[in-house]
């Protein structure tokens, strides 16, 4: 879903090239103070656009952007990645090591961490969190992230209830020191301890997981105040942090807002500090509106449509049917007008910017030809009921593109389509998780570690916590366990590559554009927000200017 972030790991450096920092905007200023006159507050305090996170505030039970970005700001993981190279860079781990197979791994951490309480972060502090959130009892969204691990299927089985409480692959070795045990190799695993689902909890959570979901107590550069639901969430600078990402502001309001439109306009009126997206409606100006505080660039990240495979419309569906409704999409016309150039049409299922990324691995199926999409849909036994909805968020600015991609499939096919709107991101992502959309929905990835694995195993995986279509594959299934199970990284990437083609042939989704950042910033804030390679602001190093 989402991510920012040894020897073994340089080659990717290379490769994983995308810019650190913000670009874009005009030479105006739009009437704004000059962004790099004034004098830094550390204990200032920045205002950033939020949604409702869609469950409680447990590292491992966010698996969207909004509590995943709360998340971020109050726990501090093993590792991290350096914006713009994608380089394992150390924070609560002193060393991740691998064995000759990887197949064991040894972490040591670095000695006199605490949480925010007081509380030593111990190596029991991130066994014990990652045995709890495992456990399938405990109903964690992201659990299948522990997969990899030996014994998880004990905690976790298919069915019935668990055989134990504790993985095997887990052993504690001293209060700085632990081991993991995997099932088998995974060359790239360490990439994986940079995600959300991977960080330490305190003894006092086991207590009140649901009280604690509500005022979490971690170990990261912010410290949790409170939570005002749909509203407010608010988190300040700790102090006492030791981690190398230390906060240069005095901390964070997440305010909710309702529309995108809302946002920008307490954007432009310096009543907000950041906005995650400009509204469709604002595209073609607001660079001008803006001037220097507009933001534009390319972050890893791919929006996609996904039936939903446990419907009666796509239970048995010919996949021709899938690739007929993807080539009716014009893909070109559709970014370049209403979307404003704000997207890049999309020719793979991996965003750019991530290692294995490949282009034109989608080549015909993300072609524009109503022809041919007209008799690969009539080929395929046609679109039952000959029509089809898309589901999406009405808080964020989607339905004008949704309409047009609607537009485009109705013109081409004689398919109708139309728009599925549901309140917030937080009914969207339920109606997902419970298997109540009717026929498609949008989908949007962000990179959580910038290896290719991410954007297939974790979405198209018949056990992947993001795969929330119903969409499984056996062949594809065994090309990921051969994949993970490579002696190196880089036979890793060219495995998934191979599963990709599976992909490709299948159709789990329809992969349409590769995302931007088109954002903006108050004048409030000194400089230019630096950007992480998962699209969001690295908040840690936010300067907000004195008043």
């Amino acid at each position: 879903m989402r991510g920012a972030k040894s020897a073994k790991w340089v080659a990717l450096a290379a490769v994983v090239a995308l810019a650190a920092t913000a670009c874009g905007g005009s030479d105006s200023d739009s009437g704004s103070n000059d962004m790099n006159k004034g004098t830094a507050d550390p204990n200032g305090i920045l205002t950033a656009q939020l949604g409702e996170p869609q469950n409680p505030l447990q590292p491992a039970n966010a698996k969207e952007s909004q509590g995943s970005r709360v998340l971020r700001a109050i726990f501090a993981g093993l590792v991290d990645y350096e914006p713009g190279t994608g380089k394992l860079v150390y924070v609560n781990a002193e060393s991740v090591t691998p064995n000759k197979d990887s197949s064991v791994w040894t972490v040591k951490l670095k000695p006199g961490w605490k949480f925010h309480n007081g509380e030593a972060v111990t190596a029991k502090s991130y066994v014990d969190s990652w045995n709890w959130s495992a456990n399938v009892e405990n109903n964690q969204t992201n659990s299948s992230w522990f997969q990899d691990i030996k014994g998880y299927s004990d905690v976790h089985p298919d069915k019935g209830k668990p055989k134990a409480d504790k993985m095997s692959g887990l052993k504690v070795v001293n209060d700085n020191e632990f081991k993991i045990e995997l099932n088998g190799p995974v060359s790239y695993f360490a990439y994986k301890l940079g995600y959300d689902v991977w960080a330490p909890l305190p003894s006092g959570f086991f207590k009140d997981p649901k009280g604690f979901g509500e005022k979490p107590v971690g170990n990261g550069p912010y410290k949790f105040v409170s939570w005002d639901h749909k509203k407010m969430i608010k988190v300040r600078k700790y102090a006492d942090y030791q981690g190398p990402n230390k906060a240069k502001n005095g901390g964070i309001d997440f305010k909710n807002y309702t529309t995108a439109d809302a946002a920008y306009s307490d954007l432009r009126s310096n009543n907000l500090d950041w906005i995650e997206q400009v509204p469709t409606t604002a595209l073609t100006n607001y660079k001008t509106d803006l001037g220097k505080r507009a933001i534009d660039e390319e972050y890893s990240a791919v929006q996609a449509i996904v039936p939903a495979f446990y419907t009666k419309q796509f239970k048995d569906i010919d996949p021709k049917v899938i690739q007929g409704l993807s080539m009716a999409i014009d893909r070109n016309t559709i970014t370049k007008t209403v979307l404003h150039g704000s997207r890049t049409p999309a020719d793979s299922y991996v965003a750019r910017g991530v290692l294995g990324y490949k282009a034109g691995a989608l080549k015909e199926q993300v072609t524009y030809d109503p022809a041919k999409a007209k008799a690969l849909i009539k080929e395929g036994g046609g679109v039952p009921g000959n029509k089809i909805s898309i589901q999406y968020n009405a808080d964020q600015d989607h339905k004008p593109w949704v309409d047009a991609v609607c537009n485009s499939i109705r013109k081409a096919t004689g398919v109708d389509c139309t728009g599925d709107s549901k309140p917030d991101f937080q009914a969207d992502l339920n109606a997902r998780d419970k298997h109540q959309v009717k026929s498609m929905y949008r989908g949007g990835w962000v990179l959580d570690y910038p290896v290719n694995s991410n954007f297939m195993r974790d979405l198209y995986g018949s056990k992947a916590a993001g795969n929330t279509s119903g969409y499984a594959n056996k062949e594809f299934d065994a090309l990921a366990d051969k994949a993970d199970k490579a002696a190196t990284l880089d036979e890793t990437v060219k495995l998934y590559q191979q599963a990709e083609q599976v992909l490709a042939k299948d159709m789990p989704a329809i992969p349409l554009w590769f995302y931007k950042v088109n954002s903006g910033q108050s004048s409030k804030i000194l400089g230019k927000i630096p950007y992480g390679q998962d699209g969001d602001p690295i908040f840690t190093d936010v300067q907000v200017k004195k008043k």
